[in-house]
């Protein structure tokens, strides 16, 4: 196949523009923050804890629990979702749906202070599910428009067009919350309408690009009837392929053990800072900025690197990366906001690149279909699914140990067991292409 026009590449690229910035201000930077700093009882020598259904959690367990429901959600709606958009080839249409219902999330929040905490958690979930459900679709379209030798450089694109677009409005947000009162507003207000921002950037931006990409290619090997239980059956169906794929399966079940710990790491990072570091979330903010601005040329150079050494080996430097950071996070000291930074420009480094490869070394070594969307699927599944085991076990030691220290810690377990089975991935590949040359 041939790459699609620079129009759609870039109208495709510009979605992650358009929906980077939940991932920057509501994940990482201001609603953390703002979440701990209204949860909290202002007190450094006791826990700060929240009552919810008549039970008592630590605020920042209860948060990462929220955001594992929403995974689960994730996981369990999208195969029958992406089994429909393959039949029908309308994967724009429910793009368009989950980006909507995820912006509303956002301004929705505008909203959530210390007097609704259910609200404002029951927003923080359909938020989290409007944006990975819509990757679901917006993943699926690379195989699409994209041929194989292309997808790295694509890929990375869309990674960097996300990363410089929500860079841009975090730097209006965090102007707000640095000098509200030169806005006549408070703080805390200042967040708020952060999060009314992110939605309407979400959502304008997300119009441009929905334009500018083809519709799904509808696939004629579909069932007809009872499409929700078709769509489980489209995923044992994909299952059933992969087994008999050892390279895409090892590769896989690496994928679900390492990126347990990437995602994890991301989405509760500015919890770690702010609630055990004690970093201040001036300086919380500006360490995310510096992640973003170095994953840009990160990004790139991680592909460039793929390039050199075959994407097996580029992933493989990015896990053993990944680990010496957990051991740099579990060692930093309470109020060590400049070794924050070093670590924020480290993480920053081989965030992005570890996630363009991870999507389009999957790309690459899928076998010829046009069911597109059910192995992408199966992918963001296996990615959910991870996500979930990460965060409550996160949650879930914080609790048990009482420190996110020990819940740092544990998460090198799961990137070296993604590093094992990566590695005997990478052999049944050398030896894939050994016998393709004859060399064997």
């Amino acid at each position: 196949m041939q790459t699609a026009s620079k129009k759609v590449i870039n109208g495709w690229a510009l979605y992650d523009w358009a929906n980077s910035v939940y991932s920057l201000v509501i994940t990482s930077t201001i609603f953390p923050a703002y979440y701990v700093a209204i949860t909290s009882d202002n007190n450094e020598t006791t826990a700060d804890t929240v009552s919810i259904f008549g039970r008592t959690f630590i605020n920042t367990s209860l948060y990462n629990y929220a955001l594992a429901i929403a995974f689960i959600i994730v996981a369990i709606m999208s195969p029958f979702l992406s089994s429909i958009a393959d039949f029908k080839g309308n994967k724009k249409q429910f793009l368009f749906f989950f980006c909507t219902m995820g912006s509303l999330a956002c301004s929705g929040l505008y909203f959530f202070d210390d007097s609704n905490l259910v609200y404002g958690l029951t927003c923080v979930i359909i938020a989290c599910v409007g944006f990975w459900g819509s990757l679901v679709f917006y993943n699926s379209y690379l195989p699409e428009i994209a041929a194989p030798e292309d997808q790295d450089r694509v890929s990375a694109k869309g990674f960097m067009m996300g990363y410089i677009g929500s860079i841009i409005l975090q730097i209006i947000c965090f102007i707000l919350v640095l000098i509200p009162e030169k806005f006549g507003i408070t703080t805390g207000k200042a967040s708020q309408i952060s999060f009314l921002l992110v939605g309407i950037w979400w959502w304008g931006f997300a119009q441009m690009a929905l334009i500018r990409l083809p519709k799904g290619i509808p696939s004629e090997s579909k069932v007809k009837s009872n499409l929700i239980l078709g769509g489980y059956q489209e995923l044992n169906k994909v299952w059933q392929q992969i087994k008999k794929l050892p390279i895409l399966k090892r590769y896989l079940l690496a994928f679900f053990f390492y990126n347990m710990g990437v995602q994890t790491v991301m989405l509760a990072a500015t919890l770690y800072g702010k609630s055990e570091l004690q970093i201040p979330t001036t300086n919380l903010i500006v360490s995310i900025l510096l992640i973003q601005f170095i994953a840009i040329p990160g990004a790139y150079l991680i592909s460039k690197l793929s390039d050199k050494v075959g994407n097996f080996k580029a992933l493989l430097f990015c896990i053993v990366f990944w680990m010496l950071l957990c051991v740099g996070g579990f060692l930093l000291p309470v109020g060590g906001t400049y070794q924050f930074y070093i670590l924020a420009l480290l993480v920053g480094f081989v965030m992005g690149g570890i996630q363009s490869l991870s999507r389009s070394t999957y790309s690459k070594i899928l076998p010829q279909t046009k069911d597109t969307t059910s192995f992408f699927s199966f992918y963001d599944v296996t990615e959910k699914i991870a996500i979930v085991i990460g965060m409550f076990s996160y949650a879930s030691i914080n609790e048990i140990t009482g420190s996110q220290r020990n819940s740092v810690l544990a998460l090198i377990l799961f990137f070296a067991t993604g590093l094992v089975i990566l590695i005997l991935a990478n052999q049944k590949n050398k030896l894939k292409h050994q016998k393709a040359e004859g060399l064997l």
